[in-house]
């Protein structure tokens, strides 16, 4: 499938445009910079349209894509919808100026009730095969999150593609980095530096796949000099290379290691194969 942009309006690629309304709660025109992702912290794509429809609410994004892949558009791309809040990224304050805003339904953040799993918005019992225990980047204990579908993140990454060749995006971001405090969306379950790769114009190509072939010491820069970011990973962890730089390459941890998931880091290129 391979998405359209036209008149700042998605379309699929036989030309039939996504399902469209126009949210109240949304500002002027202005030009994107940047994709931010999110996660709606309730279950259905129901809940999160008829939100953006309210006046109340005082919330709006781009695009809602559901656990089936479908796709609603609550704006056009080039009006500015309320999804980011008070932000920053890189000197710029206030990303709702400056970005598109996607919501993927998924519970986020989840309750624990003895064997249940529970979406702490709408009270939805999640289906524990649907459910990760892993460590936010932002936070140094674990929880419990709702992993989204295949069918939601192939739809999203072809959009994602879209939207960043035609409005030459400068980088695709979750809301956990513009506001780290207050957010933790996408979360953990969502692979944001494979997905940012791809959606950067990798979209065709696989990222190079890589083993630990020894306990691996992973930093926070090119070289032995900068800290380690975690426990060393252990022999055999499978890893996503993304970039190199002398002899160290940047890669994204695909295992769960040590309670973490979204981990990456720099490595020494020699211990890969």
């Amino acid at each position: 499938m391979v998405m359209k942009i036209k008149n700042h309006r998605l379309f699929y690629s036989d030309d039939k445009q996504v399902p469209y309304f126009l949210s109240p709660n949304t500002g002027g025109n202005y030009q994107p910079q940047y994709l931010v992702m999110h996660y709606t912290a309730a279950t259905s794509a129901s809940s999160a349209i008829s939100w953006f429809k309210s006046p109340i609410a005082q919330a709006s994004a781009h695009l809602v894509i559901g656990r089936d892949g479908a796709v609603t558009q609550c704006a056009p791309f080039n009006l500015v919808t309320w999804h980011a809040g008070k932000s920053q990224w890189k000197g710029i304050n206030g990303l709702n100026r400056y970005s598109i805003g996607i919501e993927l339904v998924n519970a986020g953040r989840l309750i624990r009730a003895g064997d249940r799993f529970i979406c702490a918005v709408d009270r939805k019992v999640i289906d524990s095969a649907d459910v990760i225990k892993a460590k936010h980047k932002n936070e140094t204990t674990e929880n419990y999150w709702q992993e989204y579908t295949a069918e939601q993140m192939s739809v999203a990454l072809e959009v994602a593609a879209a939207l960043v060749k035609h409005y030459s995006l400068k980088d695709v971001i979750g809301h956990e980095d513009i506001s780290p405090i207050r957010k933790s969306d996408p979360g953990p379950a969502f692979p944001m530096a494979s997905f940012r790769a791809k959606a950067m114009g990798r979209v065709n190509e696989s990222l190079d796949e890589y083993e630990a072939s020894t306990v691996l010491n992973i930093r926070s820069g090119p070289g032995s000099n900068y800290p380690t970011l975690t426990d060393a990973l252990p022999k055999g962890t499978k890893l996503l290379a993304l970039k190199t730089e002398g002899t160290w390459t940047f890669v994204e941890v695909i295992d769960v290691v040590h309670g973490m998931m979204d981990l990456e880091g720099w490595v020494s290129t020699k211990y890969l194969i």
